[in-house]
């Protein structure tokens, strides 16, 4: 490859997390286009001899070939030259494609596409932008079948002439140019995947020579039979890609910022199925009957096309009361591409388990329409925003967040990061390794020096190319690494513990060809199983005497306070108290006194010695832990009840028991919002005040079978006497 006549797109930014929705006018590339080009070889299973285990081909002159075996799965590459051009195609119709002045992006590993037409059409389209053709090099089917399991699209200046050719008059266009894309169809979600990427070019681009080949005017001339139909619809390439491009926060996790056309204008709202918009309406009426606390917003462009929509039950506004510090927001129906683009709103009850604070269907992942969904959520919450938020790593969705929630903590789960870097693990072989590395030095890093050092320590190993390929998740390590996360309250939200997954609310219900229909059913279906999950709960947490496992007066105390879910995790730590072998003071400033807690680790001989600093300000009997248990889960530690226990502090101080967790607690899940005073002379304050004053019977009612037995005869006598007041106006 030589200086000036070479080109490479830059590689920077390449490995975007984000999915696409690239919209274009409907043509037929798969079969037609693969007709056409020229003597490059698409293998059947006319074309396949089994001699034994050598699996051979034959081509279009009768040779035969030795083929590869994978998976039952042929493959054959020829360099032949593209005589008659059929798969060279490039578009360059610029009136009738419309982009939004926003490039497509370069190809890379792990990219998905529903077909291969979705994958071939990308792939021209991009080389258009760029001012190069493509045509298929190679593709291969399954044994005894025709349907397609792989293709590579090359540039149209890859090979060179052949022999037979070297005498011809025309002139030489190929190169020898690497550039390509290796694409596989993945059995387990039937969807075209990219497998290898070359992106470099050793020629110029020659933008008026692609547009003016033999393949470009087929195009044409299949594109205009395309139009001339009536029926003509739009068809939307959905590009999907692995979440590895988190890692390096460009874009979104499901489509980065637009929808591009061919032939159309940029299509900037919900791409909603026949008969859809009434399933919508007939949701949030039907929702609002039920509930007069249950608000809706919509948003519409200048159009008048429905691009977002969000709502929220009065149940989850009176519930963000209790638990409204910690909100984490639900993406997964984004990034995984659903037919359901649902973004949701989960805290944390205080049993633990995950509640729904409000969902939103939006159209893109746009920092626009983030802060308009934001809005939306906390002018229901009564402009109260949350302590901490908790999201995937998003460069879009984090300049909303600043915008709309400045003092709150945007922290990224980690199980989410470390997944999508397990996904694309970039220049680097050994993956296992790296990742045993990789995670010592985000879990047993205790503080930030030791986190500094230890990554630096990584970076050398790693090289120059893994520092670089590290530095964009470094440069935002506060918001992940758990050295810099002490400070943060994280209510035991899943995510953040070695080993430990997040899964959403959502999960086993929605899948990936899930109407809007069936989802918004479901959707009251994952409500009604919820409240009755906590119901359940409470009931348990209520009237269930929990077993004590050790003498220690921590456990006892924690038992009458708190539900059964936080006091069985706490009684671990209380019962782990045993594994602190031993607790030195090595430091004293005035009333402030620093301790090394030493605490084996491990079982037998393979146990071994950690030594964990605690603070203990005897004045305000406040103590801190290094490991930052309390911030991260919402008790103690076993190094803090140590602490305290040494220093002869016989109760658990009350600021650390938390009213979220309390199971005596009268929860009122109706919202209070207004005034008790009721005009009487307006029936709609009639209904809200009656409302909320039935909601608390009933809240009060499910604790346990003789609240309801009497919430139930209160309520027949309650009817009894209205309906004898009408009675008597009769």
């Amino acid at each position: 490859m030589s200086g000036d006549n070479a080109y490479s797109p830059s590689g920077e930014g390449l490995s975007l997390s984000a999915d696409l929705n690239i919209t274009t006018r409907a043509t037929q590339v798969s079969d037609q286009l693969l007709d056409g080009e020229g003597n490059d070889i698409e293998i059947d299973s006319n074309d396949v001899i089994n001699n034994g285990d050598e699996l051979l081909g034959i081509n279009d002159e009768g040779q035969v070939l030795e083929l590869n075996d994978n998976d039952q799965v042929l493959e054959i590459i020829a360099n032949q030259e593209d005589e008659r051009g059929g798969a060279a195609v490039i578009s360059d119709d610029h009136e009738n494609y419309v982009s939004d002045g926003k490039e497509y992006p370069p190809p890379v590993v792990g990219m998905e596409f529903d077909s291969y037409d979705d994958a071939y059409n990308y792939y021209n389209c991009y080389a258009k932008e760029l001012g190069f053709a493509i045509r298929v090099k190679s593709s291969w089917t399954k044994r005894n079948s025709k349907e397609k399991r792989g293709a590579v699209l090359c540039c149209n200046c890859e090979g060179f002439k052949t022999i037979k050719e070297a005498g011809s008059r025309r002139k030489e266009t190929r190169t020898g140019c690497l550039a390509m894309i290796r694409l596989r169809l993945v059995e387990s979600n039937n969807r075209w995947r990219v497998d290898e990427v070359k992106l470099e070019h050793n020629h110029l681009f020659d933008p008026i020579r692609a547009k003016n080949s033999k393949s470009r005017k087929k195009m044409d001339y299949d594109r205009h039979k395309v139009e001339s139909n009536l029926d003509i619809e739009v068809q939307t390439i959905k590009l999907y890609r692995t979440p590895a491009s988190d890692l390096f926060g460009h874009g979104s996790p499901i489509f980065e910022e637009r929808d591009i056309l061919m032939g159309h204008a940029t299509a900037r709202w919900l791409m909603l199925h026949k008969g859809d918009t009434q399933v919508v309406h007939d949701f949030l009426c039907r929702s609002q009957r039920a509930d007069p606390y249950f608000l809706y917003l919509m948003d519409f462009n200048d159009e008048g096309h429905l691009r977002n929509v969000f709502w929220i039950y009065g149940r989850s506004r009176a519930a963000y009361k209790y638990f409204g510090d910690v909100v984490a927001f639900d993406t997964s129906f984004l990034s995984n591409k659903y037919d359901i683009p649902l973004f949701a709103f989960i805290g944390v009850n205080h049993h633990g388990e995950s509640i729904i604070l409000g969902c939103g269907l939006i159209a893109e992942e746009t920092s626009e329409t983030y802060i308009w969904l934001f809005r939306a959520w906390l002018t229901c919450m009564s402009g109260r925003p949350p302590q901490t938020i908790i999201s995937d790593k998003c460069n879009v969705m984090q300049h909303a967040i600043s915008e709309v929630f400045p003092r709150a903590n945007h922290r990224f789960f980690l199980s989410h990061l470390m997944r999508s870097i397990l996904d694309n693990v970039g220049p680097l072989h050994d993956v296992n390794a790296f990742m045993t590395m990789f995670e010592k030095v985000v879990y047993d890093s205790l503080v930030v020096e030791d986190f500094e050092r230890a990554w630096e320590g990584m970076a050398l190993e790693l090289g120059p190319r893994g520092r670089q390929w590290l530095q964009p998740l470094y440069d935002v390590r506060e918001r992940w690494a758990l050295a810099y996360m002490k400070d943060t309250f994280f209510a035991g939200i899943h995510g953040f513990r070695r080993g430990e997954n997040t899964s959403s609310v959502f999960e086993g219900y929605i899948h990936h060809r899930t109407s809007l229909q069936d989802f918004f059913n479901l959707y009251e279906l994952i409500l009604e199983k919820n409240r009755r999950k906590e119901a359940l709960d409470d009931s348990e947490s209520t009237n269930m005497n929990l077993v004590l496992r050790t003498r220690c007066y921590y456990e006892l105390q924690l038992s009458r306070l708190y539900t059964k879910s936080i006091f069985m995790k706490f009684q671990d730590e209380v019962m782990s108290m045993s594994s602190c072998v031993s607790i030195t003071q090595v430091h004293v400033n005035g009333l402030i006194a620093t301790f090394h807690v030493k605490e084996r680790q491990g079982d037998g001989n393979t146990a071994d010695l950690r030594i964990f600093e605690v603070t203990y300000d005897k004045a305000a009997l406040e103590v801190r832990c290094i490991c930052g248990c309390f911030n991260f889960n919402g008790y103690l530690c076993r190094h803090a009840l140590c602490t305290l226990n040494y220093n002869g502090v016989e109760e658990i101080p009350s600021h650390y028991i938390l009213s979220r967790w309390m199971k005596n607690i009268k929860r009122s899940y109706v919202p209070e919002f207004g005034s008790n005073n009721i005009d009487t002379s307006n029936p709609v304050q009639w209904y809200d005040h009656l409302y909320r004053r039935a909601m608390q019977v009933v809240n009060e009612g499910v604790v346990s079978e003789d609240h309801f037995t009497t919430a139930w005869q209160a309520f027949k006598e309650s009817l009894n006497k209205v309906r004898l007041v009408g009675e008597k106006q009769l």
